[in-house]
């Protein structure tokens, strides 16, 4: 942590030593402690039918060998979007992403213990279709089976997931997971996977189709080895962000 020429700082206080390196918490000239301000993410997919989260491992203390969600400092003179989205480059193609948005501040005074630290969360998602390069030490873990994971990044998966779950019951927010084109059945196991329990294709179809968010793309998927008719495929009307229905809510069958 650096301090401005202009704002002459005295370093007093600090966290409590927990094998890292600690920094002193940095006061301006007035007094005013500054604090590292940090963007995390938690980007979810649905693949092989879970739905999983981006981690990778870390190799620098604190919790060396952990698993922890793309995250780092927002520069001085970056946005926390634009400090997500940097951070996120490094692990992934954000290119890839068919959603971000922000879900709220991590301020435990001892989320991370070499220093003080604030963390904004994001919640990113990807669709089930991309299948996106990784670097050496990260992949896709099932959301319900997390490795142990360092700082409060299980907290911002948690929220993440809690995001998601609550936003496809009334929004479009399936677009962000499902493929750009789909079967109903296909769509479904997306929303399965995403909400964490069953939902019934007729359903799923009918709400959907009701909130004008699904139109026939006019092709048919081939029958498969068990037979049956040709189904029909499907695609998202929109594919950003539409509040569709704030008093719908899909439940269990």
């Amino acid at each position: 942590m650096t301090t401005s020429p202009s704002e002459p700082a005295a370093r007093i206080g600090g966290a409590q030593e927990t094998g890292a390196q600690v920094e002193p918490v940095v006061r301006d000239s007035a007094g005013i402690a500054r604090y590292r301000h940090e963007a995390i993410c938690a980007v979810l997919r649905v693949t092989d039918g879970r739905l999983a989260v981006l981690l990778s491992t870390r190799v620098s203390p604190p919790f060396a060998g952990l698993h922890t969600l793309p995250s780092g400092a927002v520069e001085p003179e970056e946005t926390l979007d634009q400090a997500v989205l940097r951070h996120l480059a490094a692990k992934v193609d954000v290119a890839g992403l068919a959603h971000l948005e922000q879900l709220g501040t991590q301020s435990d005074p001892h989320r991370d213990p070499a220093q003080r630290t604030i963390g904004t969360g994001y919640l990113g998602l990807m669709q089930a279709s991309n299948e996106p390069h990784l670097p050496d030490g990260a992949g896709w873990f099932d959301v319900d089976e997390l490795p142990a994971m360092g700082f409060d990044h299980a907290a911002v998966v948690a929220r993440a997931i809690e995001r998601l779950r609550a936003k496809l019951s009334y929004t479009n927010l399936g677009f962000a997971l499902a493929p750009d084109e789909f079967t109903i059945g296909e769509l479904r196991e997306v929303y399965v996977a995403a909400l964490g329990h069953d939902v019934s294709a007729t359903n799923l179809q009918r709400i959907l189709t009701r909130r004008g968010q699904l139109e026939a793309t006019g092709a048919k998927h081939p029958v498969g080895s068990k037979g049956g008719r040709p189904a029909q495929v499907f695609r998202f009307v929109d594919r950003t962000l539409v509040v569709t229905d704030p008093f719908a809510v899909l439940r269990p069958d």
